[in-house]
C-alpha cells in the first residue's frame, strides 16, 4: 500500500519504519526540516531499538522518504496515518491545534485528489475527537464529504518508548475505530502481516480504549507501589508477594471484575480492606489510592440512590438483596445499603430474591436479618410477580434475578435500572431501559 504517515516524533518514526519494511511504500512528512533530512539520510531522528537500521534499509530499497511537503504526500498516497502529538495545556485538556492543522492540510490535499483516501488517525485523543473535532476539519477544508468521497478510522497506538519497535511487530491487538467497513478494511490491511486479532469498533469506543490502558496501567504501577511501601513497612518481601499474586490467572491477571456493574460488597472485600487500610495507619502510611476505594464503592452506590429519587417515583421493586448471585450472604451487600437509603428517603420498597427466601432463612443469616436488618426483612416477597406488580421501578440488582417472562411483561409500562447488565429479552435502546454505568 502507499502510506503517508504525518509526524515523525516516536509513533510515527516507528510506524513509518515498521510498515515499510513490511513492504509499504511509505512517505513520512513532518514541519521538522531536520526530521525529514535525518530519515533521508538513513537516520533515525529518535533513540530507539533497531529503528535506525530499519530505517537505512527502507531508504536504500526505496520504501521509506520524508518530505515537509503534505500535499505532496496525500497526492502520492492512499492512506494516511496521523501520529502527531497532542500535549497537554496548562489545565490539564489536550491541545489539538497540531492534530486539528494536520487534519486541514490532508483535506486541502484532498481536494486535488478524484480517488479514494482513508484518513488513519493514531494520535491520543479523548472520545469524540474524531467525529467532532478532525472529521468536520477534514470535510472542510477537503470540500468533500466523509465516509463517501474519503474515508476516516481511528487506530490507537500501543508502543512502549524503548521497545517500540518490537511492540508494533507483536501487539496485543489491532483496533480499529470506524464508520465504514471500506475504511476499517483498509486500515487493518496495513498490518495484514501481524499475528493478532483485530478489533473494530465505534470511533468513541476505540478512543477510549486507549485512555482505559494508560489508566489501567497507572493503576497497577501505584497500586504495586503501595503494596510495596506497606510490604516494607512489615519487612515482607513485597516483590515475592507479587509474584505470586500474579499467578493467579483466574481473578487478579485477567478480565475478572473488568465489567462495569454495581458496588462491590460480601463478608471479604470491605472489611479485609478496611483492615489493610488501618495497618497503614498505624504504620503512618500514606496509601491514597488504596484508601480511595472504599469512598469510590460509597459513591458507586450514592449514585444509584439520587438516580432513583430524581425519578420522582416512590413505589420501587428490588430484584436482588444478597450482595451477589448465588448466595444469601447479605453482609455489607451493596443492595442492602441501597434499600435503607430509599426506605430513608420515603420510598415504597418491595423485594424478591431466590436466594433469600423468607421460609429458607435459617441459622446465622437469620441471625444477622432479625437483629440488624428486621425493617428490610418484612419487605421480602416470596413472589416475583407480586414485586413487579407493585413496582413504579424495577431495579435488578443481581443477575438472574427474575424470570425473564415475568420481565418482559412489565418492561412496555415500567422504569428499569440494570445495575448488572443482565442478558434481558428486552429491547434495551428505549429510554424505560437503564443502566448505571453502561
Amino acid at each position: 500500500m502507499r502510506v503517508s504517515i504525518f509526524g515523525l516524533g516516536y509513533v510515527g518514526s516507528v510506524t513509518a519504519a515498521c510498515l515499510s519494511s513490511a513492504g509499504h511504500e511509505v512517505w513520512g512528512v513532518d514541519i521538522s526540516v531536520d526530521k525529514v533530512r535525518t530519515i533521508n539520510a538513513g537516520r533515525s531522528p529518535i533513540v530507539e531499538a533497531d529503528l535506525e537500521e530499519m530505517i537505512a534499509r527502507g531508504r536504500r530499497n526505496g520504501s521509506l522518504r520524508a518530505t515537509t511537503d503534505p500535499y505532496e504526500a496525500v497526492r502520492s498516497t492512499d492512506v494516511s496515518l496521523v501520529c502527531v502529538g497532542t500535549p497537554s495545556n496548562e489545565n490539564g485538556s489536550l491541545n489539538l491545534k497540531a492534530i486539528t492543522a494536520v487534519a486541514r492540510e490532508i483535506g486541502e490535499g484532498l481536494r486535488q485528489k478524484d480517488s479514494n483516501h482513508c484518513v488513519v488517525f493514531r494520535s491520543t485523543v479523548l472520545p469524540g475527537t474524531t467525529r467532532n473535532v478532525l472529521i468536520p476539519s477534514l470535510a472542510e477544508a477537503s470540500g468533500r464529504n466523509p465516509h463517501v468521497d474519503f474515508d476516516v478510522c481511528f487506530n490507537p497506538e500501543f508502543l512502549r518508548e524503548g521497545t517500540s519497535v518490537a511492540d508494533f511487530h507483536h501487539p496485543p491487538l489491532t483496533l480499529i475505530g470506524q464508520e465504514t467497513t471500506r475504511g476499517g478494511n483498509t486500515s487493518a490491511a496495513l498490518y495484514a502481516g501481524l499475528d493478532a486479532p483485530v478489533e473494530r469498533a465505534p470511533y468513541e469506543v476505540a478512543e477510549m480504549v486507549k485512555y482505559a490502558c494508560n489508566s489501567f496501567h497507572a493503576l497497577k504501577i501505584t497500586f504495586a507501589n503501595e503494596l510495596g511501601v506497606l510490604c516494607k513497612s512489615l519487612d515482607i518481601d513485597s516483590h515475592r508477594v507479587m509474584e505470586v499474586f500474579a499467578l493467579d490467572k483466574k481473578l487478579n491477571i485477567s478480565s475478572a471484575y473488568l465489567r462495569p456493574g454495581f458496588a462491590f460488597g460480601g463478608s471479604c472485600l470491605p472489611k479485609d480492606l478496611r483492615a489493610l487500610l488501618y495497618k497503614a495507619k498505624e504504620l503512618d502510611l500514606n496509601v491514597p489510592v488504596l484508601d480511595a476505594v472504599l469512598e469510590s464503592n460509597r459513591l458507586h452506590v450514592q449514585r444509584v440512590i439520587d438516580w432513583l429519587i430524581g425519578t420522582k417515583l416512590r413505589k420501587i421493586g428490588i430484584l436482588g438483596l444478597s450482595f451477589k448471585a448465588g448466595t444469601d450472604d447479605l453482609r455489607e451487600s451493596p443492595n442492602v445499603a441501597l434499600i435503607e437509603a430509599l426506605i430513608g428517603k420515603g420510598c415504597d420498597v418491595k423485594i424478591y430474591d431466590a436466594d433469600v427466601l423468607p421460609a429458607k432463612i435459617f441459622g446465622a443469616n437469620k441471625e444477622f436479618i432479625e437483629r440488624e436488618l428486621p425493617h428490610i426483612a418484612n419487605l421480602l416477597s416470596p413472589n416475583v410477580e407480586d414485586v413487579l406488580q407493585h413496582a413504579e421501578v424495577i431495579v435488578i440488582c443481581k443477575k438472574e434475578a427474575a424470570p425473564p417472562a415475568a420481565l418482559r411483561s412489565h418492561a412496555s409500562h415500567k422504569v428499569i435500572l440494570d445495575l448488572v447488565r443482565c442478558p434481558l429479552p428486552l429491547d434495551t435502546t428505549t429510554d424505560a431501559y437503564n443502566g448505571i454505568c453502561w
